[in-house]
């Protein structure tokens, strides 16, 4: 059986929206809606972790779980794309089931789930970092090209997600 995981995201973006999102922006409370939606999405099931944390971490590894035209437009430095559809365990089983993983993609529904299959896979320290990439950039936090060139350029997923990058160039 083959599940559409494009399908999954769409519903998944048309209840945020209509619950979380819209009513928010109605009543002019635009600088929660962003924590709102994410409290909509996360199921808990994986650590978060702040951008600022990981400052304090010196070795861990940066996995990217949105696809390569994501990615390309720019991703967090020193980390390295796994995808979501096209992930699978071997593409990270260089990686030791001790080492300290911080999974991200544009808010961070896709990392949660890719951060599970770690998780249950034996991967002992995964955490997924809190709002993404867009929230990464929203602190204004540094992004990089695939030439490893400093980039204000941040693929926005979409339009109904892009709202919520308030910092740099969207790219669609």
């Amino acid at each position: 059986m083959k599940i559409d995981f494009n399908a999954g995201m769409k519903q998944l973006q048309i209840a945020v929206l209509a619950f979380f999102v819209l009513p928010m922006i109605a009543c002019g409370q635009k600088s929660e809606t962003f924590e709102v939606a994410l409290k909509g999405i996360y199921k808990n099931t994986v650590p978060l972790v702040h951008e600022n944390e990981i400052d304090t971490w010196n070795s861990a590894i940066l996995l990217d779980t949105r696809n390569s035209e994501e990615f390309e437009v720019s991703h967090l430095p020193n980390s390295r794309l796994v995808g979501y559809e096209e992930f699978t365990l071997d593409s990270v089983s260089s990686i030791s089931k001790l080492d300290t993983i911080v999974v991200y993609c544009s808010v961070g529904y896709r990392s949660e789930r890719i951060g599970e299959k770690l998780l249950a896979a034996g991967y002992k320290n995964v955490f997924n970092l809190y709002g993404g990439i867009f929230d990464w950039k929203n602190r204004n936090r540094i992004v990089v090209t695939s030439k490893n060139d400093t980039t204000e350029k941040v693929h926005a997923y979409n339009k109904v997600w892009g709202v919520f990058l308030k910092r740099g160039e969207k790219v669609y």
